[in-house]
């Protein structure tokens, strides 16, 4: 089969990626194979190529938001028929048996595996998945559509619960790509008003169009106090700004797997008046049924640009220097 694999990383522009033939993988016990219809372009991905998050194996496939239909079962699978329609997300697989998975935190388990990181992911032909990890998609759905939901839609909405904001309060979002704009449609749905911030014509552009109270660059002061935000940006330096617009008690989610650098905080200015800072790790299984339900029944969709698997390279290139707006995806 074909695939990419991230050989050397560096920067996206030196081709960290590149394509290989390689046999097809065998599923094991309890888990499936896909052939890949669709994998969205994830920024994690883009972290993967060029190092900031150092690949875990050699050669490994990137790629967590697969859309693809089972094709073979391995030893004990029987949750899925051949032939089935499923996404792949970036939760690969758990142990079970860590403190953090027996009291429901499974997003924090001290022994994961993440598709794409640890496992071969969805820039290739196939990949394999453990059929407790996987998800039925909704059917009124393309794949086109559901994939950007496995990964940008399933960490914004977890970073939006994160973030605590009340019923019709008032929401801060930094960074607005593939995330950030389906985050934004369901806090609208649920009727907060939504404030967004980010660099980039294109990203102001769609945050308009989606029905955003206010759209201005990344570091613009807000227009009034933010009941909570949400850092998609991968940029430490937003973090104090982010911290300054929020109202008393309120809190600001980071979203993002890297962050560069924070800078010194101000104490009495970003954070008294019990003002919060925290992050987001993975999610939860029950945080993606939870989504992938509520997008179904709010409408939320994907602004989505189509790349050729042959042109993962150029996809992901194009994704670091902004050149366009909310979600690539690669198409077999």
């Amino acid at each position: 089969m074909r695939a990419w694999v991230v050989e050397t990383p560096g920067p996206v522009d030196s081709g960290p990626l590149r394509r290989v033939e390689r046999p097809g993988p065998e599923p094991g016990t309890s888990q499936v194979r896909v052939r890949i219809s669709c994998c969205g372009v994830c920024r994690t991905d883009l972290h993967l190529a060029e190092g900031d998050l150092p690949p875990r194996r050699p050669a490994v496939t990137p790629g967590h938001e697969i859309v693809g239909h089972v094709d073979a079962l391995g030893p004990g699978a029987r949750r899925f028929s051949l032939g089935e329609r499923v996404g792949v997300p970036w939760l690969g697989r758990t142990d079970g048996t860590c403190r953090y998975c027996r009291r429901g935190d499974e997003n924090l388990c001290t022994r994961p595996l993440f598709t794409g990181w640890d496992v071969d992911g969805g820039y290739a032909d196939t990949c394999l998945v453990d059929e407790g990890f996987a998800y039925r998609l909704p059917e009124g759905v393309s794949d086109e559509q559901a994939a950007p939901l496995l990964c940008a839609g399933i960490i914004g909405y977890r970073a939006l619960l994160c973030a605590a904001v009340p019923p019709g309060g008032r929401l801060g979002i930094y960074g607005f790509g593939g995330s950030a704009h389906l985050t934004a449609q369901v806090a609208l749905a649920q009727g907060m008003r939504v404030h967004v911030f980010t660099r980039g014509e294109q990203n102001r552009r769609l945050a308009g169009e989606l029905g955003g109270d206010s759209v201005g660059g990344a570091a613009d002061p807000s227009p009034e106090p933010l009941d909570g935000a949400i850092l998609f940006a991968p940029a430490g330096e937003l973090v104090p700004v982010a911290l300054r617009a929020l109202d008393r008690g309120a809190t600001l989610a980071v979203a993002g797997i890297w962050l560069s650098d924070i800078p010194s905080l101000v104490y009495a200015d970003e954070l008294f008046e019990e003002r919060r800072l925290r992050s987001v790790t993975a999610n939860t299984r029950e945080d993606g049924e939870e989504f992938l339900r509520l997008a179904d029944r709010l409408g939320v969709r994907a602004t989505t640009v189509g790349y050729p698997m042959a042109d993962a390279a150029v996809a992901l290139a194009d994704l670091a220097h902004g050149r366009f707006g909310g979600a690539a995806v690669l198409h077999n």
